[in-house]
């Protein structure tokens, strides 16, 4: 492959010299989380969003608990221009939640999106302009200093519009897009500059959003030039540092950490990480990383299923089963060795709680490769565990007590589990816990064969005595070497394993009562014995 055409980050963009102190840092609190689902994440869509599924996003993202939304991006078609205006005349922004609509800088898109905001109690006005030298030479067609005095400008105007619209509480936020392969000391000065045109105070701060619209580098160096921004930035406690990393390279979560390691307070993403080429970074997997570690989100992932098929329904995308967090499949085991430990950690979570007094809901989580408990996100503990052909005895066990209330002993759920892989890698397929059961059944609880109980042999008795005489009139010599069982929903179920002839066996039983489903446990393993000489004669 040509790799000689591509030049390495550091021939690309200036990174500054700094003496890091990020590396050493830990995050302790949420940053100010802004989804960008309807505006960035819409512009990606082959499908973009109209108003009913823009509203059904919007009324998500409000439930969630997201304080700062950006809604749209108005002047770019006439369905995000009557999106806002939507949500601008059915007062549908709850007071503490502020609107933030996105504006090239050029005059009429300005002058467009103040239309939109008509009436709204408050807003972001959003001004982004790419900086970066190649964006400059080939798109914009401006050097160094035609670009900022374009930059002034806009923001100019847009502040002059803002004194004409006192009725409405606004701020502003700029992005110098593609920032990180932008020369730093350029970023500065225009931010700054922006800082002093908007006249920025900690009571009304100014948002300087710094991101890196394409991954180009690992992100250490991103997490520097965050810093080198962070450290020199004019009236500090008057700015809020933003972040938009995008996912080119595969690493926007790990940039967006970083980044707020380095002083960023704020980041802008989307759910699940939809967006342009790779995508935005993924809001969940950020949000839920730090919950993971024991720091408040700030936002309600308490029912993950239901936000993932909010934002599949709205993007008509699917959410990949493996997803961070929300997939179908993130919190299920299907390898023997995962789900006993998973089952062995679980019981054990069960116990700590008791032990401690609590519900195991507040309980301290550690359970082997589950790095959050799968019911604060409103998932079940039955879809944790599913069996293919390599599941093992552990998984299997768990699945039939938490399912059904079958209890195995435990030498028997090894000889089980045997027959659950052969059924499976006959199928190709899953087995689901009714499966189980049938297999179960049909192999230890089979009551059909050549010994039977009542009829004429025992007839009136109780079940033990019919079993004895039916098994002495037939010559059958029967050693039970354990027996045990557990009750039941519909009375009791009980596990024996017996000695017919020179054959040991597992038979299983269900009754209304102890004694009798002991009875029936002892009489399966009898015919699962005799089947088996009978298959042995016939072979020979």
């Amino acid at each position: 492959m040509p790799s000689h055409r591509y030049r390495p980050a550091h021939e690309r963009v200036e990174i500054p010299e700094i003496r890091r102190a990020w590396p050493g840092r830990r995050i302790e609190r949420a940053p100010l989380w802004v989804p960008v689902d309807l505006r960035d994440g819409n512009q990606a869509l082959a499908e973009p969003m109209d108003t009913p599924r823009k509203r059904r996003m919007f009324d998500l993202l409000v439930a969630m608990g997201f304080k700062e939304i950006e809604v749209g991006y108005p002047s770019s078609s006439r369905t995000d221009f009557d999106f806002v205006r939507h949500l601008a005349t059915r007062c549908a922004v709850p007071d503490d939640v502020t609107p933030v609509v996105f504006t090239a800088a050029r005059r009429d898109l300005i002058e467009q999106t103040f239309a939109s905001i008509q009436g709204m109690p408050r807003a972001v006005v959003h001004l982004y302009t790419a900086t970066a030298p190649v964006w400059r030479d080939v798109v914009l067609g401006q050097d160094r200093a035609g670009l900022h005095a374009l930059i002034r400008e806009a923001a100019g105007h847009i502040a002059r519009l803002a004194d004409a619209m006192p009725e409405t509480a606004l701020r502003f936020e700029f992005s110098p897009e593609v920032f990180n392969c932008t020369e730093p000391d350029f970023i500065l000065e225009v931010c700054n500059g922006l800082t002093r045109l908007w006249d920025a105070s900690p009571d009304r701060p100014v948002v300087h959003n710094l991101p890196a619209t394409v991954e180009i580098a690992t992100p250490n160096l991103y997490a520097d030039q965050i810093e080198y921004m962070h450290r020199h930035l004019e009236r500090r406690d008057a700015v809020i540092l933003s972040v938009h990393p995008h996912n080119d390279r595969g690493t926007g979560v790990a940039c967006a950490e970083l980044a707020v390691l380095a002083g960023a307070q704020r980041v802008e993403g989307c759910l699940f990480g939809n967006g342009e080429r790779t995508g935005n970074v993924d809001l969940v997997t950020l949000a839920l990383n730090l919950y993971a570690q024991g720091v408040d989100p700030m936002v309600d992932f308490s029912d993950i299923d239901v936000i993932r098929q909010t934002v599949e329904e709205c993007n008509r995308l699917p959410v990949h089963v493996r997803h961070p967090y929300g997939g179908d499949l993130v919190y299920t085991a299907f390898s023997g060795t995962h789900q006993d430990a998973i089952s062995k950690g679980l019981a054990h979570h069960e116990r700590a709680a008791a032990e401690r007094g609590v519900p195991v809901g507040e309980a301290p989580w550690s359970v082997p490769y589950l790095p959050i408990d799968p019911a604060d996100v409103g998932r079940t503990y039955e879809a944790v565990i599913r069996v293919n052909s390599q599941s093992g005895k552990g998984g299997i066990a768990h699945l039939l007590q938490a399912h059904h209330g079958l209890d195995l002993p435990k030498a028997l759920r090894a000889e089980f589990s045997r027959v659950v892989q052969d059924a499976t890698d006959r199928s190709g397929r899953e087995a689901t816990p009714e499966d189980l059961l049938r297999l179960f059944r049909a192999a230890y609880m089979a009551q059909d064969g050549p010994v039977t109980l009542g009829g004429g042999e025992g007839e009136g008795a109780g079940p033990a005595a019919a079993l004895a005489a039916a098994l002495e009139a037939s010559g059958i010599a029967v050693e039970v070497l354990w027996q045990g069982g557990h009750p039941a929903d519909d009375g009791a179920v009980a596990y024996a394993r017996c000695r017919v002839g020179d054959t040991s066996v597992w038979g299983a039983g269900e009754d209304t009562d102890a004694a009798s489903a002991s009875a029936r446990a002892v009489l399966a393993a009898v015919n699962r014995a005799l089947a088996g000489q009978r298959g042995d004669r016939s072979q020979g």
